[in-house]
């Protein structure tokens, strides 16, 4: 029996090199897991006070200006309206925030992978790592799409409407509102398919599914497009679901491509 012994526990000990990381992530204690968060948590805080001083002093109305750029070309250098006394104030604030979060993205996503790559597998790591460029590179593409091509089309439309009926001028607080919006969600729109590949990747989801599944895709998308569009004009609502379609059509690409790296793993098992 005691020779036995040694034996028995070096047989329990032996773990895959991918689980290494997992054991030593779960040899940490729930206090000490929280501590690190605190301490990550902080260390993202004060950048984002770092940065938006920065951005305050330096180039907060070089970026209220850019972002006002589409409106005053259109209506060849007419100011936005504001019409509360403290809006301006709160409205620099908000735009100050919003460029100190976005400029911080590389660090704060640093900290999120640091807290979250320890209890992860090799092969989890790979892929999350991978998957980063790529999500980056598409919300970017969302933005750039939204900025250079829908905006200027949508607030032409917007801005000629009716306009030998109505006099359209716009306040301040809802134009930044409806812009910042507008982008933001388009640049996650765009990550449809790097979501699907993900999906596809786990064996979640096939081509074949999302291809039978079109015509509750494009419902899907039409509740979608309507829910990011501020207005209810149908010429708005088809400039975000053509992009919106066409994603999922790269997505079906995508998730093809995804299943065949799943099955070939399955197969190597």
């Amino acid at each position: 029996m005691s020779e036995r012994a040694p034996a028995k526990d070096s047989a329990q000990l032996t773990t895959t090199h991918e689980d290494d990381s997992y054991l030593d992530a779960s040899a940490m204690s729930i206090w000490d897991h929280i501590e690190e968060l605190r301490t990550r948590l902080l260390r993202s805080i004060i950048v984002l006070i770092i940065t938006a001083a920065v951005i305050a002093l330096f180039f907060a109305d070089d970026i209220l200006d850019y972002l006002a750029s589409p409106y005053i070309e259109l209506t060849n250098g007419e100011p936005l309206e504001q019409l509360e006394p403290t809006g301006s104030i709160t409205l620099y604030v908000r735009i100050v925030l919003m460029s100190a979060a976005i400029v911080s993205i590389p660090y704060l996503t640093y900290e999120m992978l640091m807290f979250v790559l320890p209890g992860l597998t090799k092969k989890e790591r790979r892929a999350v790592l991978t998957a980063i460029p790529f999500a980056t590179g598409f919300f970017l593409s969302g933005v750039a799409f939204t900025w250079f091509i829908m905006i200027p089309a949508a607030f032409e439309f917007l801005i000629n409407f009716q306009s030998d009926v109505f006099n359209n001028q716009w306040q301040a607080q809802r134009y930044f509102a409806f812009l910042t919006s507008l982008l933001f969600w388009m640049g996650v729109a765009f990550e449809m398919p790097i979501v699907m590949y993900v999906f596809g990747r786990l064996g979640l989801i096939g081509p074949g599914t999302l291809i039978r599944s079109w015509r509750f895709a494009i419902v899907a998308i039409a509740i979608a497009a309507a829910t990011i569009t501020p207005t209810v004009d149908p010429f708005n609502m088809v400039l975000v679901m053509a992009p919106m379609l066409a994603l999922y059509i790269v997505s079906i690409i995508f998730v093809a491509i995804a299943q065949r790296t799943f099955r070939r793993n399955i197969g190597e098992l």
